[in-house]
């Protein structure tokens, strides 16, 4: 009697470690400026190994594994094709994730959606039936760290696995790509003054633990060179708080290593279109250092902030300045150059015809209803 109680106190066991070993949840970014290249992102609750098999097909072809023992796994596979939809399965030890797929980047229309503001968990079905091959944020992914971490935990996860969750169907099948806003790095309550101790962790350790972006991940360029594409992330928001408890963002004045970073990558003109992407009032921005931050921006196509609550379309010099987010409903506070403002819950569609020359944005609600549509031309590349 006793042996066979302690064969089933171990059999328990195994299963409850076994259960813990379980592939939680599953999302895919890009960790390198280059399209062929996607990163397999999943958690599980004891550490284990990391192991993705890709394919054609769901019998799988390929296989990409890491030994290290991990919590927190992030696998990169190569996307050898164009045009396809692919088939993947991330495993930890004998656990594997159901089988998903994802879209190869086309040859003849990309589509991206950009998002902002997703303090709440609304309905997203509409942006999967725009079959988006990207999506975008411009800030705010979540309403702050320490309401689920509790104060100064600047590693803590929870809040993007419980984004992650949210949306399984969408983050497994789409790739994420993420920007920085004020919330995504809140680790105390901001209060009415600025406290004795930093209220935002400026170097976002939660936000680059979880996620494989590109460059410093705080800031980041992604390219799809077929079609002339370069996006840039800033680290730009709460910029008035500088040098308080209350900063929040990199430093942004000339001399900066962000402001460097941006006009070097700016002054290329290796791309006919550029899209920046930061979560700060445009209008605001376009001010900083004598204005040379829109004299630089505008070298692209267009921005697109996160900042307030409604969707916008303002233009200043012929350049458009958008701001989109998913809870639209609030304030607005209009930009002195606005064209088009709108207070509906709303997301962004980009879409690049290869060749056209030129990109279709969409203003969206979540109901998919077009809200606002325009145009703009690409740039002409160095030496063209």
């Amino acid at each position: 009697m006793i042996r066979r109680l302690m064969i089933i106190v171990g059999l328990l066991q195994l299963g409850g470690s076994a259960a813990r070993a379980q592939v939680e949840r599953v999302w895919l970014t890009h960790r390198t400026n280059d399209p062929s290249r996607l990163v397999v992102n999943w958690t599980t609750k004891e550490p284990g190994d990391s192991m993705v098999r890709y394919g054609r097909t769901s019998e799988y072809a390929q296989m990409v594994r890491i030994d290290e023992a991990t919590e927190l796994h992030h696998v990169e596979i190569p996307i050898p094709v164009k045009d396809a939809v692919c088939h993947y399965s991330a495993s930890t030890g004998p656990h594997r994730s159901p089988d998903a797929t994802f879209k190869a980047y086309p040859t003849d229309e990309l589509r991206i959606a950009v998002v902002a503001n997703w303090h709440g968990k609304p309905d997203l079905g509409a942006i999967l039936k725009d079959d988006v091959h990207l999506l975008l944020t411009a800030g705010d992914n979540i309403p702050g760290l320490w309401q689920r971490c509790g104060p100064g935990q600047q590693d803590c996860i929870t809040p993007y696995c419980q984004l992650i969750d949210a949306y399984p169907a969408l983050f497994r099948s789409v790739p994420f790509m993420p920007v920085l806003g004020n919330h995504d790095r809140e680790i105390r309550p901001r209060g009415d003054r600025p406290p004795a101790e930093p209220v935002y962790d400026i170097e976002a350790t939660a936000f680059r633990r979880f996620f494989a972006l590109p460059d410093d991940e705080w800031k980041w360029a992604f390219d799809v060179p077929e079609f002339g594409l370069r996006i840039i992330a800033l680290d730009l928001n709460h910029i008035s708080d500088q040098g308080t408890t209350w900063q929040t963002c990199h430093p942004f004045q000339r001399g900066s290593p962000q402001y460097q970073w941006y006009h070097n990558l700016m002054g290329r003109r290796d791309r006919m279109f550029i899209v920046t992407l930061y979560n700060e009032k445009n209008s605001s921005v376009r001010e900083q250092e004598g204005r040379s931050w829109h004299a630089m921006i505008r070298l692209g196509t267009l921005a697109i902030s996160g900042f307030g609550h409604f969707g916008e379309r303002a233009e200043v010099d012929g350049f458009p300045y958008l701001n989109t987010s998913l809870s639209g409903r609030g304030d607005k506070y209009p930009d002195p150059e606005s064209k088009f403002l709108a207070s509906e819950d709303n997301y962004l569609l980009l879409k690049f015809v290869r060749g056209s020359g030129r990109v279709t944005v969409e203003s969206k609600g979540l109901d998919g209803a077009v809200l606002d549509r325009m145009q703009y031309p690409g740039m002409p590349r160095r030496g063209e």
